[in-house]
């Protein structure tokens, strides 16, 4: 059994505004590939951008280990060791093995995850054994209409699947995984990216479905426009807060995200030690993220 969600309120920056202000985090860029095909993604490697998807290396699970050993060592106030990328930890098993080595050495560290949760339902039970604390779902929409304009296509056991249908899918699998892990203990957060020409006012109703899922807290991401969705705007700060308040009806949100990059180690908002950590960059290609 992962810790409750009240102990993750004191202990997970990413979950309370309190333990923002003194605990820490390590991203472990563990997981290469994708399986979904976000229309606002540009996932990249390099040491300028500071959003989701960006990594300046990719990493083994044995070198994982020996970031988190660095990581403490430059910040001891980390009390959190994540995956959320660059690509989708449940693409490759790459970042479940990670969990299973630092489980080994650092048995009382927090482990936390994301996911776009096409593969939740198949590997909800490892997800469990493995002890996970936190797992993070992107869910954009719950309306396949919708979620087909974010998201053009996935690749689901071996099949190419477009538009409504993959949108179908993606959303089931989701919905089921988060109800299957909420179910066993594990704290569920949802992520959604607000894009205001397309799910503004749909938010409300993902709040509202993730939380009857299981889903403990929800956190709301303005879209930076890239990619595909580059002709859509940013959302201002009064439709954030107004999505927001329709969406806290529902679930706890979360406002204090950071849009951290997959590889930042150190307190949200402080110095970053990643560049102390990664120092081997790695060329990627064919790729992508879910954001």
């Amino acid at each position: 059994m992962g810790r409750s969600f009240l102990e993750l309120t004191k202990e997970h920056p990413c979950f309370s505004v309190g333990a923002k202000a003194n605990k820490g985090r390590v991203h472990l860029p563990v997981s290469p590939g994708c399986n979904i095909r976000c229309r606002f993604c540009d996932r990249k490697l390099g040491v300028s951008d500071v959003r989701p998807g960006v990594a300046s290396a990719i990493i083994s699970p044995e070198e994982a280990v020996e970031a988190v050993r660095k990581a403490v060592a430059l910040c001891p106030d980390i009390t959190v060791a994540g995956v959320a990328g660059p690509g989708d930890t449940l693409a490759t098993p790459y970042a479940l093995e990670a969990f299973r080595r630092i489980r080994e050495e650092f048995p009382d560290i927090i482990k936390c995850m994301s996911t776009n949760g096409l593969l939740l339902p198949d590997h909800a039970r490892e997800i469990i054994e493995v002890g996970i604390d936190a797992l993070t779902v992107t869910v954009n929409a719950v309306d396949p209409g919708i979620q087909a304009r974010i998201c053009s296509g996935i690749t689901y056991h071996g099949k190419q699947y477009e538009g409504v249908r993959a949108a179908e899918i993606l959303i089931e699998n989701q919905l089921d995984g988060i109800r299957t892990v909420s179910d066993a203990g594990i704290t569920v957060k949802v992520n959604t990216v607000l894009i205001p020409e397309i799910n503004a006012t749909h938010v409300e109703t993902v709040a509202k479905t993730v939380a009857e899922a299981g889903a403990k807290i929800y956190n709301i991401i303005p879209l930076i426009p890239r990619h595909e969705l580059s002709w859509c705007s940013s959302p201002s700060c009064a439709l954030l807060s107004s999505v927001r308040g329709k969406a806290e009806k529902y679930i706890r949100v979360f406002r204090h995200c950071q849009r951290c990059r997959a590889d930042a180690a150190g307190i949200p908002g402080e110095e970053d030690f990643s560049g102390q950590i990664y120092l081997r960059p790695v060329r990627l290609e064919n790729t992508f993220s879910h954001g």
